[in-house]
């Protein structure tokens, strides 16, 4: 089925800065849109503020006056909801409430033409449920932006149990014209984003708990290791301690407390104390233009006797002098070490060779041989950090969680893995589809540290996906 015409008219529910967003990139699309809001003023205030920042792009030549003055056209703000009765396509950007957006719904099917399209922009309530209460329920579907809507890529077409299957398609050509990236998936909680990126958050705070490292090292590791665009801390303080953690616990129960979601008290505390990040002054980090940053823990000069890494070693072990440099599979390196009969330094994930930091954990050796480890990586890496033994290290730890929940989500029948791909990559900025990441390791080598940090803690949050497996063993 074609996207929706430019000369049907599509109306946004809910003026706040999601709503507005949708409008704006609809408006930018060419179709006519009204915005709609029950508080009196709204839709023109958020109008006005489109105006003003399509004014800022014509200053800056990324925009001609002529194109800010047709979307703006396109703009129809509104107090009164029957006006709303000419669109094809309603998109309902309100608040997180079961009971108001079916409420919207029903009252929308009073108006609505019997050719309209209903669509509910919700982040984490069930489609099928929003649904169940409408004489056509077949015609919703979920059409989940990112905020800000204007440049975030990616748009999730949920469907829901009764969705019709044009409509489906319908939603996502009209995203795909808008100029999104768009990923179908069934209304499960988190949907694909918010449920796969859990690990990205959880296995932080868990390292955090443990005393692996502070939140500055941490964030440093999976920026400048694993390729992150922003560290989990960073980025939790930026959503707010209370979104992320709201988030977490609505997945958590929606999965009937499976462990794998299970919610962090760290992170409770400070929801319970209000050091909310970015927006309370005080979050993981502190925020002022007085306040020095945190500084991630780095290895200085180590003056030890620096050994050549040949081509290769951060995918195969090597000998530097006594030492065995390994990647890590998952096991700390005393184990490995009792079972080779010699030191042992075990090395984190890197996205690629020109990561500039690598972390490493080491057996028991003594001061000269550490410093000459030490020395040997310094040499061809610029920063180093020393971390405590730990089963599967950071970056590893938990890119492997991300592509076990990838696809463990698959195996649910949330999305395919190409969807999850897209969803995360443009969705949250990845910088690798989690499915596409596990084959970029290796699968084998996914499963083998899932399974270590497994029978190292015990927690069966990292039980490894039956059709990971099952992929491990068909490739064999």
């Amino acid at each position: 089925m074609a996207a929706l015409a430019k000369d049907r008219a599509v109306a946004v529910i809910g003026a706040g800065a999601m709503g507005a967003g949708i409008a704006q990139v609809a408006a930018q699309a060419g179709h006519t849109v009204y915005l709609y809001d029950v508080a009196a003023g709204a839709p023109a205030n958020s109008v006005a503020k489109i105006d003003a920042a399509l004014n800022k792009q014509v200053q800056n030549g990324k925009l001609t006056l002529e194109q800010h003055k047709d979307i703006i056209a396109c703009l129809i703000p509104t107090d009164v909801f029957e006006d709303l009765a000419s669109a094809t396509l309603f998109i309902e950007a309100i608040a997180e409430d079961m009971a108001a957006k079916r409420a919207l719904f029903a009252k929308l099917e009073g108006i609505a033409s019997a050719d309209a399209i209903f669509a509910t922009n919700t982040s984490t309530l069930s489609v099928t449920a929003m649904a169940a209460g409408l004489a056509r329920p077949e015609r919703l579907a979920g059409m989940h932006f990112f905020n800000p809507a204007v440049l975030m890529k990616l748009v999730e077409v949920v469907r829901g149990m009764a969705s019709d299957p044009g409509v489906l398609e319908t939603l996502e050509a009209t995203a795909q014209a808008w100029g999104k990236v768009t990923a179908r998936c069934r209304s499960t909680p988190g949907f694909i984003v918010n449920r796969v990126a859990r690990p990205y958050y959880a296995e932080a705070l868990r390292l955090l708990e443990e005393g692996v490292g502070d939140p500055a090292t941490l964030d440093a590791i999976m920026t400048e290791c694993g390729g992150f665009r922003m560290g989990p801390f960073s980025l939790m303080d930026l959503i707010g301690n209370d979104i992320n953690y709201r988030s977490t616990r609505s997945v958590f129960e929606a999965y009937a407390a499976d462990p794998r979601y299970r919610p962090s008290l760290i992170q409770q505390e400070m929801v319970e104390v209000g050091w909310l990040g970015r927006k309370s002054g005080r979050g993981f980090y502190r925020y002022g233009a007085t306040v020095e940053p945190d500084r991630p823990s780095t290895e200085g000069p180590s003056g030890g006797k620096a050994a050549p890494l040949n081509n290769g070693w951060e995918k195969s072990p090597v000998r530097l002098g006594p030492v065995l440099l390994v990647p890590t599979d998952g096991r700390r390196a005393a184990d490995i070490a009792r079972e080779q009969k010699c030191p042992v330094a075990v090395h984190d994930l890197r996205f690629d060779s020109t990561s500039k930091r690598i972390v490493v954990a080491l057996s028991h050796m003594t001061d000269e041989v550490r410093r000459d480890v030490l020395a040997s990586l310094q040499a061809v890496v610029p920063l180093v950090t020393v971390i405590p033994d730990w089963p599967g290290l950071v970056a590893m730890r938990t890119v492997s969680m991300l592509v076990n929940e990838a696809f463990e989500a698959v195996l649910q029948g949330v999305a395919d893995g190409d969807a999850i791909d897209r969803a995360m990559k443009y969705g949250v900025n990845y910088p690798y589809g989690p499915v596409q990441w596990g084959h970029t390791i290796g699968l084998a080598r996914i499963v083998a540290v899932l399974e270590a940090i497994h029978a190292d803690t015990g927690d069966p949050r990292y039980r490894v996906a039956m059709n990971l497996r099952h992929a491990v063993r068909d490739a064999a």
